[in-house]
């Protein structure tokens, strides 16, 4: 049965996620669509144990009437059937809270904020590599995790509390007023005085608990950059600049918490003063009535029961309240960061990118960043099928953003990039990037094992065309000899966060072997082998060539020599290409690649 109920709500919807809108109520409503039958099943049944509730109170003025008025001998036959369905009612709650139960733990608590986490998530690993770069990734994963909880929380304390409150209050005053109209006077002065309370107290609340989820998560976002980057953090021995930079954060979030419980104080002791005055006013207002024989003692006793259960229930109303315009505090600033479009995406119909030769085109590109100048004016070049293309140049010239702009991680602002005739904008990015291999100088690993990390590269690939890609990287030496801390080795060995756990070295042959496996038409090497111990290169640079056999490649290297075997050298120099040729004759022409080369130093170029 609980696993009936489990499935009812899909966590996992196949829909392709869209961008959900940037206001509180359309953002809700965006992640609540597939729950509604099971909301609405709920708030049904909160509604009608809201109302048996107040129906036994009822009952329980009328036994005591009957108790006042009637004999022993005669109440059994008299009020038989009044008690069968006063007993009938008392056992249909327990059956009714265990569906309402079911639906609510069951269908909805896990698997309604699951959906939510798999929807955005889903939507975020779609954003510009931009996007990425301008957010902490602990700061992305906290709210993605606080927005789902906090919508979750919005909608059933709207949709399931808020309404067991109404039909609970409505009902206590409905039933109160027909012993006497006038005891639910002070019930309907307490109303108003409580939702003045409210409206004072709660979006101070709110906006305490905004300022405080912003705040955690940039606490979270400080915590998690000092350990993502430990290696740093102990290189320069800067754990007490870390600790400190985090203590900001801790500090910052302190505020927030000392100013909310400055309000909490000032609530509970309202809320109380509110309460004993409404406690105060229908005691006394019911002992007159009764006194001047205008109600019966059951009325009395129905009257003072529901104050003081509504009493009661007050202080956790006001929670439940202060936590929904908390969960809106969340929601709000987790919209922030999760509605925002796409910088960079496919247009409707896009077709996929078909390679028949690898014929390259850079048309006029114009490219600022988004700013007014800068990087790119007017650049062209052709890179033909199958040629070996190096890119050169100091530190800034534009390098590695042309390479960016092939792998369309940014939108041009101007020009078109062609490969085989099919503008790269006009075609889908997962089919642009997978006709595209690239080894990077900064070698990122995902915290899986080595057999994972390289097939990334080709991910339906056997243990055999890993092992050889492996083989070919010279990466199945010392993979043989891994093992984590869980006493897993060699391939089904984890790597650590980032592939921290292995050398420099290490991790760009894994690289290298994920790409080897990948066997993409155009390939790219960005500082490939600069990890690498020259006997290690010399081994892998012969498998290197092999792979570059038949493919259009670009090339960018620091260290000249490793490059200038390429077809042609592609200068460039403040977002311009100011030489092009083979090593020899630009070597020869006595211009900028002619002083990068002399000033080499061990085969490197000195970084502007």
């Amino acid at each position: 049965m609980f696993a009936w109920f489990e499935r009812r709500l899909d966590p996992f919807p196949p829909e392709e996620p869209q961008e959900p809108p940037r206001t509180l109520v359309a953002f809700c409503l965006h992640y609540t669509r597939g729950a509604w039958p099971w909301l609405t099943a709920s708030a049904i049944l909160m509604a009608l144990i809201a109302v048996a509730e107040v129906w036994l109170f009822g009952f329980m003025g009328d036994i005591v009437n009957w108790l006042s008025q009637q004999s022993r001998e005669t109440f059994w036959a008299t009020q038989r059937w009044p008690l069968i369905g006063m007993a009938a009612v008392v056992l249909a709650l327990p059956v009714m809270t265990f569906m309402h139960s079911l639906l609510n733990h069951q269908t909805l608590m896990g698997n309604y904020p699951m959906r939510i986490r798999w929807m955005v998530h889903r939507y975020l690993l779609r954003q510009s590599m931009a996007f990425y770069q301008d957010e902490f990734a602990g700061r992305i994963a906290t709210k993605l995790m606080q927005t789902a909880l906090a919508v979750r929380e919005c909608v059933i304390k709207l949709i399931d509390v808020l309404n067991y409150i109404v039909v609970y209050f409505i009902g206590t005053v409905v039933l109160i007023a027909s012993a006497d109209w006038r005891l639910a006077l002070p019930l309907l002065a307490w109303l108003m005085l409580y939702l003045l309370m409210l409206r004072y107290f709660v979006p101070r609340l709110s906006q305490v608990s905004q300022s405080q989820a912003d705040a955690r998560s940039l606490m979270t976002g400080r915590i998690v950059d000092s350990y993502t980057n430990i290696q740093t953090v102990k290189l320069f021995s800067h754990a007490q600049r870390e600790a400190s930079f985090a203590r900001e954060g801790m500090g910052e979030f302190m505020v927030s918490v000392h100013g909310q419980m400055r309000l909490v104080t000032q609530l509970n002791v309202t809320l109380y003063s509110l309460n004993a005055v409404l406690l105060l006013s229908v005691a006394g207002l019911a002992l007159s009535l009764w006194l001047d024989k205008q109600i019966a003692v059951g009325a009395v006793a129905v009257a003072l029961g529901l104050v003081l259960r509504l009493s009661g229930m007050s202080q956790w109303i006001m929670w439940e309240v202060s936590a929904l315009f908390e969960n809106i505090g969340t929601v709000q600033d987790g919209i922030s960061s999760i509605a925002r479009p796409h910088r960079v995406e496919d247009v409707p119909g896009a077709p996929a990118l078909m390679i028949q030769a690898g014929d390259i085109v850079f048309d006029r590109l114009r490219f600022h960043y988004g700013k007014a100048s800068g990087v790119f004016e007017d650049l062209s070049l052709h890179i033909r099928p199958g040629e070996k293309v190096g890119l050169v140049g100091r530190s800034g010239a534009g390098k590695s953003t042309l390479v960016n702009l092939l792998l369309r991680f940014h939108d041009l602002e101007g020009g078109a990039i062609r490969i085989d005739g099919q503008d790269i904008a006009q075609v889908t990015q997962d089919s642009l990037r997978a006709q595209i291999g690239m080894v990077t100088q900064d070698t990122s690993l995902l915290h899986r094992s080595v057999r994972d990390n390289i097939r990334y590269g080709k991910p339906d690939a056997s243990d055999e065309e890993v092992l050889a890609a492996a083989r070919r990287a010279q990466a199945d030496g010392f993979i043989a000899g891994l093992h984590d801390a869980k006493e897993r080795q060699g391939l089904d060995a984890h790597v650590g966060e980032r592939g921290v756990k292995l050398s420099g070295g290490q991790r760009q042959r894994i690289a290298i072997a994920r790409v080897m496996l990948k066997d993409a038409p155009i390939l790219i090497l960005d500082e490939a082998t600069s990890a690498l111990d020259s006997e290690v290169e010399a081994a892998i640079q012969e498998n290197l060539y092999r792979l570059m056999a038949g493919k259009t490649v670009i090339a960018i290297a620091h260290r000249l020599s490793t490059i200038a075997a390429m077809d042609r050298l592609v200068v460039m120099d403040q977002g311009r290409i100011v030489e092009i040729g083979t090593h020899a004759e630009l070597v020869a022409a006595g211009g900028l690649y002619a002083q990068l080369w002399a000033r080499q130093s061990g085969g490197f170029l000195e970084a502007d």
